[in-house]
């Protein structure tokens, strides 16, 4: 390649940031470790400094390598983007990362949406175009923009003037981006007493809104049963988000304690839908737990809560949990398009 023109492609990325960029999206994929993500990250940034002609020359000069940062990894995936070497880095990951489908097969097929996701208005690692132009590429007709609400500020959440920033944004994208949508939202925190961290009349502006706990986690069971019966009535509130706060991997955490007849009756008498969280360290709510949410009657979300693109991918998992407990397509709001799953949560 003689420069730049001809080492871009058509969507203004040269070799070596697809390969990149691919690499960091698989990674997310699997749940990989954050300083391993942001080491990729990280090196496309600095090969980005330098620019795709400098890049290039470096590659086929075999000096790549000898970037400060720049690690034998990186160094085999952007060297094989301009067919130098062995490809087989990437393709590991393409075949470890990989998420089969099996019962739930049919169900993703349904899917018209995803009503969970993060962004760098929060705690996303990328930007909310980025995260909607997976999203579109996954086949998703909308994704729905959950942020943070303000209290959560370790996840750097939105403060009421923030999310109107946001909802200009929104604005505008959808505007490029059509016939795909962006719906408003935010993942409200339910503080202590189960009032929300937003006030009424900013919820009233949002298309969904989903109410989780993240503080106070194992608070005294009664407490937590009020706690969340007083979220999910609220007439502003759409989904009940991973309703027990478990962790299953990692740094594991119990779940909360609550009578959880009380909540998913709750839920079904306000019409807030239960959240299948398809996140790999949650796996919320567990199996008994859903099937009671269901002899309740109660809707589900199967949502993604995705921080990054790779992540939207994680549905897959929640519509095998749904199709095992015999949950119908029709209880699951996200099988919906955009204007029917906003006519349905208003009704």
């Amino acid at each position: 390649m003689s420069g730049d023109a001809l080492a871009i492609d058509d969507r203004g990325r040269a070799p070596y940031q697809q390969a990149l960029d691919r690499v960091v999206y698989l990674l997310d994929r699997g749940l990989a470790p954050t300083r391993k993500v942001r080491a990729f990250a990280k090196g496309r940034a600095i090969l980005d400094e330098l620019g795709s002609d400098e890049v290039e020359r470096l590659v086929r000069s075999g000096r790549l390598i000898a970037l400060e940062g720049i690690g034998e990894s990186i160094n085999s995936v952007v060297s094989a983007a301009y067919g130098i070497g062995s490809a087989s880095y990437v393709e590991k990951l393409e075949t470890d990362t990989l998420i089969p489908l099996g019962s739930g097969a049919e169900l993703r097929h349904q899917l018209k949406g995803d009503c969970h996701s993060h962004s760098e208005w929060s705690d996303g690692s990328v930007e909310l175009r980025s995260m909607a132009e997976a999203a579109q590429a996954l086949g998703h007709q909308y994704l729905v923009a959950t942020d943070h609400s303000a209290r959560l500020t370790i996840a750097h959440g939105l403060s009421p003037e923030r999310l109107a920033e946001q909802i200009d944004e929104i604005e505008r994208l959808n505007a490029e981006m059509k016939p795909f949508r962006i719906l408003t939202g935010m993942e409200v925190d339910i503080l202590d007493d189960g009032q929300l961290d937003l006030p009424n009349e900013w919820l009233a502006r949002l298309d969904v809104v989903i109410a989780s706990v993240h503080h106070r986690i194992h608070q005294d069971r009664d407490e937590m049963t009020k706690r969340l019966v007083r979220a999910v009535a609220n007439p502003h509130v759409d989904i009940l988000g991973h309703c027990t706060n478990r962790k299953v991997l990692g740094n594991k955490r119990k779940p909360s304690s609550f009578d959880a007849d009380y909540v998913f009756a709750a839920c079904a008498r306000f019409n807030t839908a239960v959240e299948i969280n398809c996140r790999p360290e949650r796996q919320d709510p567990p199996e008994e737990l859903l099937a009671l949410a269901i002899e309740w009657d109660c809707r589900v979300s199967i949502d993604s809560d995705a921080h990054s693109p790779g992540q939207l991918e994680w549905v897959n998992y929640g519509c095998d949990k749904a199709a095992d407990a015999g949950i119908e397509p029709e209880r699951v709001l996200n099988t919906r398009t955009a204007d029917e799953l906003l006519t349905l949560i208003s009704s």
